[in-house]
């Protein structure tokens, strides 16, 4: 089994209340071949939410404290970012998974690129804040941009 971001397996839990469904990772889902796991809710913020970033660094600084995570509106969430990507992480360790396809530009699960902190839709490379802690901790960490490397196509159709 491995986990997902669960906006990609259709779960509607983004902070704009949308998923970004893939169809072949909600099937995963739907056969209980792949955990869904969403880290911002995990953490106890609301569907819908207002948008947040990292300011000031990626997922690794606000893991050692040079750097937070806000709201458009100026809300300092870090707290909720980082109690959930602990929350999600156990849960992985529960179900015994390895492997987790995350939501790439995410601010808790952005893998290679995440947004800049300023709201302006500029991105930058880094991890977002669940990803880091997952790396920190063993768990192997794949963009949805990458699925493919892990879950064949034909997987799927047998």
């Amino acid at each position: 089994m491995i986990g997902i971001s669960a906006c990609l397996g259709g779960i509607c839990c983004r902070y704009d209340g949308q998923s970004k469904e893939l169809s072949f990772l909600k099937e995963l889902v739907e056969k209980k071949e792949a955990m869904p796991i969403c880290p911002e809710v995990l953490g106890g913020l609301p569907i819908p939410r207002e948008p947040a970033e990292i300011k000031d660094g990626d997922g690794f600084a606000v893991w050692q404290e040079q750097a937070s995570v806000v709201t458009v509106s100026g809300e300092d969430v870090t707290e909720c970012f980082k109690e959930g990507a602990k929350i999600a992480y156990q849960k992985l360790l529960e179900h015994q998974i390895d492997t987790v396809i995350v939501k790439e530009n995410s601010p808790s699960c952005g893998q290679k690129m995440i947004y800049d902190g300023t709201f302006s839709g500029n991105k930058i490379t880094g991890m977002g804040v669940a990803t880091a802690y997952f790396v920190l901790n063993g768990i192997d960490v794949i963009s949805e941009n990458e699925w493919q490397k892990i879950v064949k196509h034909e997987d799927l159709n047998g």
